[in-house]
Order: structure tokens, then C-alpha cells, then sequence
């Protein structure tokens, strides 16, 4: 990814920007540490890369599976990118940040899920490092009452932790960014998501 950024902008810093995938259990947190695991047919596994382009953060997110997934973990992914398809549909003019965390909770609540949601559903995007933070009153948490406005761009990425010893145990989270616009948004991420594209397979 790194060698890919120097290629298309030659002339840009290359601070900030990594990737890792993390599988099994290790998959129960946003950004647990990576581990020298080997990854075995059926894991669960968590796509994270976080490129930076002249100070300016993105990310891409996503649930995959090698060569099978289990019954109980299909049909907890498939709801989770359920609460993802109805999340990208509500960044538009005019939302309230809690007002889309809400409607998403209740989806998760309807299948007994909400208890193993891990944190907001998504937060702003721009000029990000380590050595600063984000905007915290454009975070898509219950608390936050930002409407949202034509220019911002935030994320959606709804995650769920199963316990490890439950069946379809992991951590499931699909993650796109948009851009508001006068009418909706526009999603450039443009890497699918769900089982019909993320099940890998490799013998």
C-alpha cells in the first residue's frame, strides 16, 4: 500500500499508513494487537488499512472468511452488514448524529445483538495522525446531536464482539466513508462487503 501511494503521488509524505489483518478471536476488537497467530480454514478475519495522503486519513474495514464460514457466523455477518446497508443510507443533509446511532440500535436490539455492539458507529474524516485527534462532535454515537452538512465526511462501520465459547464467536465490522452531499452521499470506498465477496479461498 505504502509502495502504491509513492507511485501515485511521488511527491507526498508517507507517515501514518499501515495495515494488518487479525483472525480468530483476536477479530473481538476495533484494533487489537497483531499476533504471530497462523490463520486456520474457517477463521473469521478482520481487514484493516489506514492509508494517509498529505495528512489526510481514510480507512477500509472489512469481515472476511477463509474458505467457509459457519452457519451462526454467516448469520451474525449477514446481519451486521444489514445495520451497515441501513447506515450507509442514512448519511444525508439534514441527520442528526444521534438520530442515526438510535435507528441502528434498534436494529441490533430486534435480534438480541445490541449488548455486543463495541462502540459509535462511525466519526468524522480529514487532516488525522496519532499526534491529534479526531472531531468529536461528528461521531455517530447517541450522545452527539451534529447535524449533518454538505463537506462532511464521516464513516459507517457498525461492529459487533461475540465472546469468545458463543457460536459465530468474533468480531464482525464493515467500514465505508462518504461524503455528504446537497442530496445524500456519495460512498468512495468502492471494495464490497459481505459474504458473497469475502469468503477467500485458498487451499
Amino acid at each position: 500500500m505504502v509502495r502504491e501511494i509513492a507511485r501515485t503521488y511521488p511527491h507526498v509524505e508517507l507517515m501514518n499508513t499501515w495495515a494488518w489483518i487479525q483472525s480468530g478471536i483476536n477479530t473481538d476488537g476495533a484494533h487489537n494487537p497483531v499476533t504471530s497467530r497462523r490463520v486456520r480454514s474457517g477463521d473469521i478475519l478482520s481487514l484493516n488499512t489506514f492509508p494517509m495522503i498529505s495528512g489526510y486519513y481514510t480507512a477500509l474495514e472489512r469481515t472476511l472468511f477463509l474458505n467457509h464460514a459457519s452457519d451462526a457466523h454467516l448469520a451474525l455477518w449477514d446481519i451486521n452488514c444489514q445495520v451497515h446497508r441501513r447506515g450507509l443510507e442514512l448519511i444525508r443533509p439534514g441527520a442528526r448524529c444521534c438520530d442515526i446511532a438510535t435507528e441502528l440500535n434498534e436494529m441490533y436490539r430486534e435480534h438480541g445483538l445490541l449488548q455486543y455492539r463495541s462502540f459509535g458507529y462511525g466519526h468524522s474524516f480529514g487532516s488525522l495522525c496519532h499526534y491529534y485527534g479526531r472531531e468529536a462532535e461528528l461521531e455517530l454515537r447517541e450522545d452527539i446531536q451534529t447535524v449533518l452538512e454538505p463537506g462532511m465526511v464521516v464513516s459507517m462501520e457498525p461492529m459487533i464482539m461475540i465472546p469468545e465459547g458463543m457460536p459465530g464467536a468474533g468480531g464482525y465490522r464493515e467500514h465505508d466513508i462518504l461524503v455528504v452531499t446537497e442530496d445524500g452521499a456519495e460512498d468512495i470506498t468502492g471494495f464490497p462487503f459481505g459474504p458473497e465477496y469475502n469468503i477467500i479461498t485458498k487451499t
